[in-house]
């Protein structure tokens, strides 16, 4: 049958893109062969475009039920992939599905099949196994970050749903490393090797520090490097949730706002975190290596390894938060007595020195305010911007970012208007519904 043909010319356009980049430029052109693409590149680099391109390629326009999985590791990264999707503006349906939400959602959304799924290995074997999923139809399968699901336990689910599939056309395997070893049951045709892994240049962008801790407990090093830094966008990595949250509360005793995040949160309140961090509401988030992939966050000036990584791949992943496409950043390792660089850092490392007298970093200008409705309610960016310049008696330029969740949503706003706002909104109604707003938690 015919396939409908895609514009990219108008994907760039929406996606806001000047050009394709060589990777992904490398990506298209080896779909056209009938091989399966393992594509190894670096965080940051546009892999989401790079395979949602081909995806678009294979798409029958009139085949009705779903023909593309995608499979990633964190429930973060299918949400993205799915807005990234729909920016694209391509008329075809896309339905993310993983833990942390109800099931039911989920199943209303693929009564309808989507031309493409995405989602984490545990919700997607439960709706396949449910016969939520028209899995006959699939021709085309990603594996995003594969290395990461097989890291997370993943191992047994992702073997189901590959084996549950029986008409698949072509694999794509995702990853910004080349350490891991892929499993036979993934079974790849002819795989073609794209590999743009350029560790030199990364190296060049990223410079590593270390500052040392009298102490064998490094919280108050961290207080006082986060002094000495400032109020740049920071995240502060753990080995430990216990350690995550011991550390977010030592810091706001003391009194440097911050977040933290992990996976034993509640998925609205991840989600609060990550809004907060990225709209500025705060500038430090502190978390495990759940972080360091898949997230969309901007413009982060430091990474600090508060605890060492267990290796020298989640070093390279929690560093892949900073120094990405033509930005530069610093990683800094802080060290105890006992603690030495790990072998894989062979570069000289400056050591930073600390000052005694401790400045508090500025307070964030932002402040972050809870609607409870979203898209799901028909609530969208301008909807909100409308009743808050109107309602709330605000100017644009008090209001930043405008993230849209599903039932919820968080927008920025300048603290020093929040109280006023709360208080002229506190009766109002949005979209003809009136629903709880309050600063978010």
């Amino acid at each position: 049958m015919k396939k409908e043909k895609y514009s990219l010319e108008n994907i760039l356009i929406n996606l806001k893109i000047d050009a394709l980049n060589e990777m992904q430029l490398a990506a298209i052109d080896a779909n056209k062969k009938d091989e399966d693409i393992i594509l190894l590149s670096a965080t940051g680099s546009g892999k989401t475009l790079a395979f949602l391109l081909p995806i678009l390629e294979n798409i029958d326009a009139e085949n009705k039920n779903t023909q593309a999985l995608i499979v990633v590791p964190s429930r973060e990264l299918a949400t993205q992939i799915e807005q990234v999707f729909k920016t694209m503006g391509t008329g075809n349906k896309i339905t993310s599905t993983y833990g942390g939400h109800k099931r039911e959602i989920e199943e209303n959304n693929l009564i309808q099949p989507p031309a493409i799924i995405v989602g984490t290995p545990g919700r997607l074997g439960d709706h396949i196994r449910r016969g939520n999923i028209t899995v006959d139809s699939i021709a085309t399968l990603v594996l995003d970050e594969f290395d990461k699901s097989l890291e997370l336990g993943f191992l047994e689910e992702m073997k189901f749903i590959i084996q549950s599939l029986k008409n698949v056309q072509k694999k794509i395997l995702t990853s910004a490393t080349d350490a891991v070893e892929i499993p036979d049951f993934i079974v790849l045709k002819n795989a073609q090797r794209i590999n743009f892994l350029t560790p030199g240049e990364e190296a060049e962008r990223l410079a590593v520090k270390s500052v040392l801790s009298d102490d064998k407990d490094k919280s108050e090093t961290l207080f006082k490097l986060l002094c000495y830094l400032g109020n740049r966008s920071t995240i502060v990595f753990c080995n430990h949730r216990e350690a995550v949250e011991r550390t977010s509360n030592l810091l706001s005793e003391k009194g440097i706002y911050n977040e933290f995040y992990h996976g034993g949160m509640e998925q609205q309140e991840r989600d609060s975190a990550l809004s907060k961090f990225r709209n500025g509401t705060t500038n430090i988030l502190i978390t495990t290596d759940l972080a360091s992939r898949g997230l969309d966050i901007a413009n982060i000036r430091y990474i600090i390894h508060y605890h060492l990584p267990l290796s020298e791949d989640a070093f390279t992943h929690r560093n892949g938060r900073t120094a990405r496409m033509e930005a530069s950043g610093t990683a800094i390792l802080i060290l105890n007595g006992e603690e030495k660089l790990p072998s894989y850092i062979d570069e000289k490392v400056e050591q930073i020195m600390l000052p005694e007298e401790t400045i508090l970093p500025e307070k964030p200008k932002w402040a972050t305010l809870f609607i409870a409705a979203g898209k799901k309610d028909k609530v969208n960016k301008v909807d909100i911007v409308g009743f808050l310049t109107n309602k709330g008696e605000l100017k644009k330029d008090d209001i930043g970012l405008i993230e849209v969740k599903d039932f919820f949503s968080f927008v920025a706003i300048r603290k020093s208007k929040m109280n006023h706002t709360l208080h002229v909104i506190k009766d109002q109604k949005i979209k003809n519904k009136k629903v709880k707003m309050e600063v978010a938690k």
